[in-house]
């Protein structure tokens, strides 16, 4: 099963792809959209949506998952970060996938077994599940850990379990 992780952001926007066999898990892709459109925020969701529907077209995931938008101090903020998270979620929908949401210490306990690991904390336990990967920046790395969540969690586990029950 082919799982992309995506790691919100309207000015950058991490994904990873990974490959799930059973419990093995292999990279195969991932990478970060930048918007475009300068202070135009439709432009820059367009640009978004534009390169992640590319990735979905190249990589032809079969699971998508995506990382919670936190709330901060700055409501304003918030609510352009909410709409980055829509395309998240509206690409993988286009597509007929379900998507699988993750709360940022969900993603961060499973990849590294806790809560609070900071971004230097996810990115070397990304490149320890996942040998030899060249990960493209922190927001990747993000988007990866994600994927490997759902991996552990979501519906690429339960798939995987269906699958080696009915193959016994």
């Amino acid at each position: 099963m082919r799982v992309i992780g995506i790691d919100p952001g309207l000015r950058n926007m991490g994904w990873g792809v990974i490959d799930v066999a059973g419990s093995k898990l292999s990279h195969v892709a991932n990478g970060i959209c930048h918007s475009e459109g300068g202070h135009d925020l439709a432009a820059r969701l367009l640009a978004l949506h534009a390169q992640l529907t590319r990735i979905f077209a190249t990589y032809r995931p079969d699971a998508a998952a995506v990382e919670h938008t936190f709330v901060n101090k700055d409501g304003a903020g918030t609510l352009k970060l909410g709409q980055a998270r829509g395309i998240a979620l509206l690409v993988p929908a286009q597509a007929g996938l379900s998507v699988g949401e993750y709360a940022p210490n969900a993603v961060k306990k499973t990849v590294v077994g806790v809560g609070h690991a900071d971004k230097g904390q996810i990115a070397h336990m990304v490149r320890m599940q996942l040998p030899g990967v060249d990960i493209a920046g922190p927001d990747a790395a993000d988007a990866l850990a994600v994927a490997i969540c759902h991996a552990h969690h979501g519906a690429a586990s339960n798939l995987a379990a269906a699958v080696a029950r009915a193959s016994a």
